[in-house]
């Protein structure tokens, strides 16, 4: 059955929500993606396919992953009760494996012979480098120069999983550009080759499949909230750039509307800079990589540089569902600074023991910065979505420790 909102297919048959996504491309793609979406829906029907995907998330994956009461955060800051879905203690460490499995499964069933991907801090590569030596699909992953300086240690993990790594150095050396990269050799061979996008963007059915193979997320997080409280959490809390794990953690709660629902983009140096990629905060309607979303662009409509300290976030799109969220209202799309952040980087690691992924450090600065406002009954669910095992060395030496 497909998901609704109002009223409004999520998405319709063209891919849209509302009046974003849908398929920007050349025509000679068009034909790959249909085919990919015709593959898609044949796939998850079957009961082999949903056998495979179940036994991988709970033997592979390690799922479902735990809800954990952070109380000695929430003790400290006197306010509501922050609960963390721990993504983090997923097989790769971040919730990425859970449609990198799917995407690699789906390549494995149409019979490319190339999986290429995109990535920003590394785990949607070491994640589909994993996923691909697990059916055994050759893999190349495309990432920008600055973001492979940053995060060595999941540089070395892609290495040793077998991918082959692109570094691309145009433009701003970061997300948007290793997209571009990979979309090119991409369309050298779109007939042999598959491209698995890592979040919820692109041209339909990527932002509706990636939403699916996530929605596990907010699935689980209900069944646990339930089972614990008897009740829906009073708030969902998760990271945005791309909007993967959000949509994960959203999809669940879209027609509850007791729930409130808070994405966190990255507010880098200031909304007041030209260091942020706060795009649904700031950004407006456009075309980007395939979709039509919100867009930070320029007077010439070309995508703006962007700027976050998590290398996953720094991208001038967002998952057109998001956009729609945005518009309806359904979804609080609200920012955390890089300071804010790095605080909560520290505060989580060393008041709870669990070292945070900078992105998902965004979600935790803002439950940091509400919970205290907020009853002590209330419930927060923040979406831990990756480990911060990648980000270490770069936060040790950026914080001389």
């Amino acid at each position: 059955m497909a998901h609704q909102i109002n009223g409004i297919a999520l998405p319709n048959e063209e891919g849209f929500f509302g009046q974003y996504g849908g398929q920007f491309i050349p025509p000679e793609l068009k034909q790959a993606m249909d085919d990919i979406n015709v593959a898609y829906q044949e796939i998850r029907q079957t009961e082999e396919f949903q056998n495979e995907l179940k036994d991988l998330f709970a033997n592979y994956v390690g799922r479902p992953s735990p809800l954990f009461h952070a109380k000695r955060l929430s003790d400290q800051l006197g306010g509501a009760q922050i609960y963390l879905k721990r993504e983090d203690l997923n097989h790769t460490g971040a919730h990425k494996i859970n449609h990198c499995l799917g995407e690699a499964l789906l390549a494995k069933y149409m019979g490319k012979t190339k999986v290429i991907a995109e990535t920003g801090a590394g785990q949607h590569g070491v994640a589909l480098a994993t996923a691909c030596a697990l059916v055994g699909s050759p893999c190349e992953i495309h990432m920008g120069q600055v973001d492979i300086e940053k995060e060595h240690p999941n540089v070395v993990k892609m290495k040793i999983l077998g991918a082959k790594l692109i570094s691309v150095t145009r433009g701003t050396a970061t997300l948007k550009d290793a997209v571009d990269s990979a979309f090119e050799e991409y369309l050298k061979d779109p007939k042999n080759y598959i491209y698995a996008i890592g979040s919820v963007v692109g041209p339909h059915p990527f932002p509706m499949m990636v939403r699916d193979f996530q929605s596990i997320i907010g699935d689980e997080i209900k069944v646990q909230t339930n089972e614990r409280f008897g009740a829906n959490p009073d708030y969902v809390v998760a990271c945005v750039g791309g909007g993967s794990n959000a949509m994960g953690a959203f999809t669940a709660f879209l027609n509850d509307p007791e729930v409130k629902l808070v994405g966190v983009e990255p507010a880098g140096h200031g909304l007041n800079t030209d260091k942020h990629s706060a795009t649904l905060t700031l950004g407006k309607p456009s075309q980007l990589h395939g979709m039509a979303c919100y867009v930070l662009e320029d007077e010439q409509g070309e995508p703006l540089p962007v700027h976050s300290i998590a290398s996953g976030l720094d991208y001038p799109g967002v998952g057109p569902q998001h956009s729609l969220l945005k518009d309806l209202g359904r979804v609080e799309y609200t920012t955390a600074t890089d300071q804010e952040c790095l605080d909560a980087f520290m505060t989580l690691s060393r008041v709870e023991g669990i070292v945070p992924a900078l992105e998902s450090s965004h979600a935790v600065a803002w439950a940091i910065r509400e919970a205290g406002k907020l009853p002590k009954e209330t419930k927060i669910v923040v979406n831990l979505s990756g480990r911060g095992d990648k980000d270490s060395d770069y936060v040790a030496e950026k914080l001389g420790l």
